[in-house]
């Protein structure tokens, strides 16, 4: 049996209940895939987009609609043995990547000011154009359970905002385009367990910024770490937290915003203080 065969069959044994059994609920929970669709995997070369590509590689056989992909890998940058590494990588594990190079990391560099924010911002928009180019109505980005959490608390104590990943939204800017996270209910520590288990060895960010450090990775990693502490006083934490993004109860807002309206608590207190007076007199 080929390494690949090995992998893969890891992902519906060993980890079946973990890894293989979240990304179908996932899928069915937020129908993120549906017949037809020409669904476009965006690749970094970490372990979560990886185990992404190879999730979608089993659900193409195993579904029961057909739908294509395609797995693109964008280069923004990357040192010659970084590059290496993931078409290493790739060549291990049979996919078949499509590479597109850009100078991403070169004009955030140049820029200045939050490199990693308008990296991500500048990485979004190409992959959105190559995805259309390619004919691609949805992309797919590798984040997961972990990174809900940790972006929502991230919101929270540094912006002011209760604010989340959704698994899935439709791009402003590319018409009909939809991006999805099919990753969103797996657990990084299962990805890990599950490269280790493999003996599979995968890049991590390998941009300039984050070698250098920087406010926003700090931050994020201040956060999973406080995530770890939670985790240890009491382990429903973490899920209750996820939860609590799928279960918010508006009634109680003091404000919140909807197809970027902002709307009062006052507003809608005194419209139903209007409406009970209304009943009462009648």
């Amino acid at each position: 049996m080929k390494k690949y065969q090995e992998v893969e069959r890891s992902l519906i044994t060993t980890y079946r209940k973990k890894i293989w059994a979240m990304f179908i609920k996932a899928i069915k929970e937020y129908n993120l895939v549906e017949k037809d669709d020409h669904i476009c995997v965006c690749m970094s070369g970490g372990k979560d987009s990886f185990i992404m590509a190879k999730l979608f590689q089993e659900l193409e056989r195993h579904s029961d609609f057909p739908f294509k992909v395609t797995y693109l890998v964008m280069d923004p940058g990357y040192r010659k043995e970084t590059r290496e590494s993931i078409e290493n990588n790739l060549k291990l594990l049979n996919i078949p990547a499509i590479f597109e190079k850009s100078d991403i990391f070169d004009i955030a560099d140049y820029m200045g000011g939050k490199p990693c924010f308008l990296c991500a911002r500048m990485r979004r928009g190409f992959l959105y154009k190559k995805a259309e180019a390619l004919g691609c109505n949805k992309i797919a980005l590798g984040h997961h359970f972990d990174d809900v959490i940790e972006t929502t608390l991230m919101s929270m104590f540094y912006n002011g905002k209760i604010q989340t990943m959704p698994p899935k939204l439709l791009s402003d800017n590319y018409n009909g385009m939809e991006l999805i996270r099919p990753l969103y209910q797996i657990h990084e520590q299962d990805i890990i367990n599950w490269a280790k288990f493999n003996d599979l060895h995968f890049i991590n960010c390998a941009c300039k910024f984050t070698e250098k450090g920087n406010e926003f990775d700090s931050k994020r990693a201040e956060i999973k770490e406080l995530c770890k502490v939670l985790k240890k006083q009491n382990p429903i934490i973490p899920h209750n937290i996820f939860m609590a993004v799928h279960r918010c109860n508006v009634d109680t807002m003091v404000g919140y915003e909807i197809d970027r309206c902002y709307h009062d608590f006052n507003q809608e207190f005194e419209r139903k203080k209007a409406l009970c007076l209304k009943e009462k007199s009648q």
